[in-house]
C-alpha cells in the first residue's frame, strides 16, 4: 500500500505540473490581468521603483529569473512552477503534511494561481513556512528566542510580497495572546509586534518615500454597501472552498448553484470535521490564521479598494485550513482522499479545454505586430476608457506579455503619440483568438 501510495503522489505530482503548463497556455491571454501588467513592468523597469501600489518582492523575483534567458511573462510562469514543487519538495523534506501538500496543490483553484501571473503563487510557499516554523515553535522543538527570529523574518517577507499578510502578522499576534500562559506564547506575541514594526517602518521608509499621499489616496470610508459585500463574501467562500472548480458564471443560471452548493457542503463538512476533532495547537493556530484573515479581508473592503473576495485573494489564509481538514480526512478516509485531487485535476482540465483559447497564437500575432511597427523594444502605453471594459483591456494584457514595458492610459490626448496603442490600432492588423466564456 506504501508503495502504491507513493506512485500515487508522484502521478499527481506531474499531472498538476502539467495541468499548470496547459492552464496558461490553452488561456488566450496566458493567464495574465491588469495587476500582471504593473507587475510585469516593475521587473521589467526593477531597480527603478515602479510604483508602491504592490511590494518589490514578486516582481523581484521575476526580474531575478530574466537573468537566466526568460523574458518577463515567462519568468512570472516558472514563479508559480517553482513554488509548486518546492511546496511539494518542502512538505517531503521536512516530513511536514506531504499527502495534504499534494492534495492541496491538484486542486484546481491553487493550480490556477499557480499558472496566474499574480503574486499569491509567489506567497505560497512562504506560507507553508510560516506554518512549518510555528509547528516546531509550538513543539517547542525551537529556543525562544531563534522561533522569535524565524517568525517574525517569515512574516517580513511575506509583507514584502503582499500587503495582505498583514492579517497574517495580525493573526500570529492575537494567537499569541490567546495562549499567552503557554510557554510558546510570547514567541507568537513577540513576532507579531516585530511584524507590525515593520509595516509602519515599510510606510515610513518606503512608501512615504516614493508616495507619500498613499494612504490617503487609497482609504475611502463607506467605499463598498454591505448590501454588495456579503453577497460577494458568500460568493468567495463558496469558490474557495469548492475542491472541483473555483470560477461562478457572472451571469448567473443554474451552473452557479451547483458550483456553489459544492461549495458550501464541503465548507460545512470542514466546520463538521474541524469541530468534531480535537485540534491540536498547531492546527488552533492555523485555524486562527485562516478565520481572522478571512473576517480582516471582507472589513477592509469597507475603506480600502480591492477586488471581490475570491480563491485567489483568501488562498494564503486558507491554506492551513485545508492541511488540516485533508489530514482529518485522511485519518478517516486513508487513501481514498486522493481522488479529490483527481477529480479535481479531471474537472480543471475539462474547463481548461471548453474554454480554451491559443496563447502561442496570440503572442505570436501579438510580437509580430509590435515588431511590425517598431514597438517592441518602446515605452508603451494602451488606451482604454476603464478597466473594467475587459475585452478591451484583454489586448493590452496580451500585448503586454511580449512587452512588459506598457502602461495603461485613459487620457484621450496619449493616442496622438505613436507609442500609445488602441484597440482599434491593433485589432486592424491583427486577430485575437478568444473563447467562448468571455
Amino acid at each position: 500500500m506504501k508503495l502504491k501510495e507513493k506512485y500515487i503522489q508522484i502521478s499527481l505530482v506531474i499531472i498538476t505540473v502539467m495541468m499548470t503548463i496547459l492552464r496558461f497556455l490553452l488561456n488566450e491571454k496566458g493567464r495574465v490581468n491588469p495587476d500582471s501588467i504593473n507587475y510585469l513592468r516593475f521587473a521589467h523597469v526593477f531597480p527603478v521603483i515602479d510604483n508602491t501600489t504592490t511590494p518589490a518582492g514578486y516582481p523581484v523575483s521575476i526580474k531575478l529569473l530574466t537573468y537566466f534567458g526568460l523574458d518577463e511573462f515567462w519568468s512570472s510562469k516558472a514563479v508559480g512552477i517553482f513554488a509548486l514543487l518546492f511546496i511539494v519538495f518542502f512538505a517531503w523534506k521536512k516530513n511536514f503534511y506531504l499527502k495534504e501538500s499534494i492534495i492541496i496543490c491538484s486542486l484546481f483553484s491553487f493550480l490556477s494561481i499557480f499558472s496566474f501571473t499574480m503574486s499569491e503563487a509567489l506567497i505560497l510557499p512562504f506560507v507553508m513556512i510560516l506554518l512549518y516554523v510555528a509547528h516546531l515553535t509550538i513543539t517547542e522543538k525551537l529556543p525562544k528566542w531563534k522561533a522569535v527570529f524565524y517568525i517574525s523574518l517569515t512574516l517580513i517577507l511575506l509583507y514584502n510580497i503582499r500587503y495582505s499578510s498583514l492579517f497574517i502578522i495580525g493573526g500570529t499576534g492575537l494567537f499569541g495572546l490567546i495562549f499567552r500562559r503557554k510557554k510558546y506564547g510570547s514567541a507568537f506575541i513577540f513576532s507579531g509586534a516585530i511584524g507590525l514594526a515593520f509595516v509602519v517602518l515599510f510606510k515610513i521608509i518606503y512608501i512615504d518615500y516614493f508616495n507619500e499621499d498613499y494612504l490617503k489616496d487609497s482609504l475611502i470610508i463607506g467605499l463598498y454597501p454591505t448590501s454588495k459585500l456579503l453577497p460577494e463574501l458568500f460568493q468567495g467562500l463558496m469558490t474557495s472552498f469548492n475542491p472541483f472548480i473555483h470560477i461562478a458564471d457572472p451571469n448567473g443560471g443554474k451552473i452557479n448553484y451547483a458550483i456553489y452548493g459544492i461549495g458550501f457542503l464541503n465548507m460545512m463538512m470542514m466546520v463538521y470535521v474541524l469541530i468534531k476533532n480535537k485540534l491540536n495547537d498547531t492546527e488552533i493556530y492555523y485555524t486562527v490564521l485562516g478565520i481572522s484573515g478571512i473576517i480582516c479581508s471582507y472589513f477592509v473592503q469597507y475603506f480600502y479598494p480591492v477586488n471581490a473576495l475570491d480563491y485567489r485573494l483568501l488562498a494564503p489564509f486558507i491554506l492551513g485550513l485545508w492541511l488540516v481538514y485533508f489530514n482529518k480526512l485522511f485519518e478517516i478516509f486513508g487513501t481514498k482522499v486522493y481522488l479529490i485531487g483527481i477529480l479535481s485535476l479531471c474537472s480543471g482540465m475539462l474547463f481548461t479545454w471548453l474554454s480554451r483559447g491559443n496563447y502561442l497564437e496570440n503572442r505570436k500575432n501579438a510580437a509580430d505586430f509590435l515588431k511590425n511597427e517598431k514597438l517592441d523594444k518602446a515605452s508603451l502605453k494602451f488606451y482604454i476608457i476603464e478597466e473594467k471594459d475587459l475585452e478591451k483591456v484583454q489586448i493590452a494584457e496580451i500585448i503586454s506579455t511580449v512587452n512588459s514595458d506598457i502602461s495603461l492610459t485613459t487620457k484621450p490626448s496619449d493616442t496622438l503619440q505613436k507609442t500609445t496603442l488602441t484597440v482599434h490600432k491593433v485589432l486592424q492588423k491583427i486577430k485575437i483568438d478568444k473563447n467562448k466564456y468571455q
